[in-house]
C-alpha cells in the first residue's frame, strides 16, 4: 500500500508539472503567481512545469528508494518553510494550508 501511495505522490507531482507546462497562464489559482509577459510564462512553464514533471517521474523510472526520499524530503522542507511563511507573511488562506497538508503527508509517505 505504501508503494502505491508513493507512486500517487509522484504522479500528482508530475501532473502539476504537465498542467503548468501546457497551461502556464492558468496556474495562478494554485501558485498565487501571475506571469508577467513572455518571460513570466516561460518561467512558470519550466519551473512549475518541466521541473515538476521530472521530479515526479524520475523516482518512478529509477524505482530507487533514495529517489523517492529525495522528493519526500523536498516536500517536507517546503512544507516547513510554507508554515513559517504563513505566519511571517500572514498568508494563512485555505490554499496555503491545503498545500501544507499535501507537502507534509506526501513528504512523509515518500520518505518511508
Amino acid at each position: 500500500m505504501l508503494e502505491i501511495l508513493k507512486i500517487i505522490g509522484c504522479v500528482l507531482t508530475a501532473l502539476v508539472g504537465l498542467y503548468a507546462t501546457f497551461k502556464p497562464k492558468d496556474t495562478v489559482g494554485f501558485t498565487g503567481l501571475a506571469p508577467e509577459g513572455n518571460r513570466g510564462v516561460t518561467e512558470i512553464r519550466v519551473v512549475f512545469g518541466i521541473f515538476f514533471m521530472v521530479l515526479g517521474v524520475f523516482p518512478i523510472i529509477v524505482n530507487n528508494l533514495i529517489a523517492y526520499q529525495m522528493l519526500g524530503f523536498g516536500y517536507l522542507l517546503v512544507g516547513i518553510a510554507r508554515i513559517i511563511s504563513i505566519f511571517v507573511d500572514k498568508s494563512g488562506n485555505a490554499s496555503n494550508w491545503q498545500s501544507v497538508a499535501f507537502e507534509i503527508v506526501f513528504g512523509t509517505i515518500l520518505i518511508l
